[in-house]
């Protein structure tokens, strides 16, 4: 379950950039900015999506600017796997994974 989105990924004249766009806003109209390093503490989409793109390794850096996810790849390293991290952002429910019947939402709420 979850909403997958759409996500192409466009070339940059920088070989060691890699730019994705996807058909919903991630920031609204902030730019965030995430490096390597870097503690991420929050627990909106863009810092989740950060913390993933950056734990796959060979990223230094990701940018985001409300539709648009750039990323700095580490020398050497490629984009392979980056589109799909993007893409399931929004899923939440994963094959094998079943989500919760409408008694444990309704328990939940009491």
């Amino acid at each position: 379950m979850g909403q997958p989105i759409t996500v192409v990924e466009k070339p940059t004249t920088n070989p060691g950039v890699v730019r994705f766009e996807t058909n919903r806003s991630i920031t609204g109209m902030g730019h965030e900015r995430y490096l390597i390093r870097q503690e991420i503490t929050g627990d909106r989409p863009p810092d989740e999506l950060a913390r993933r793109l950056l734990a796959r390794g060979g990223v230094e850096a990701v940018h985001i600017y409300s539709n648009v996810i750039t990323v700095n790849l580490a020398a050497g390293a490629d984009s392979t796997g980056l589109l799909d991290i993007v893409r399931d952002l929004f899923i939440h429910y994963r094959p094998g994974v079943s989500p919760p019947s409408d008694e444990e939402l309704t328990a939940a709420d009491a």
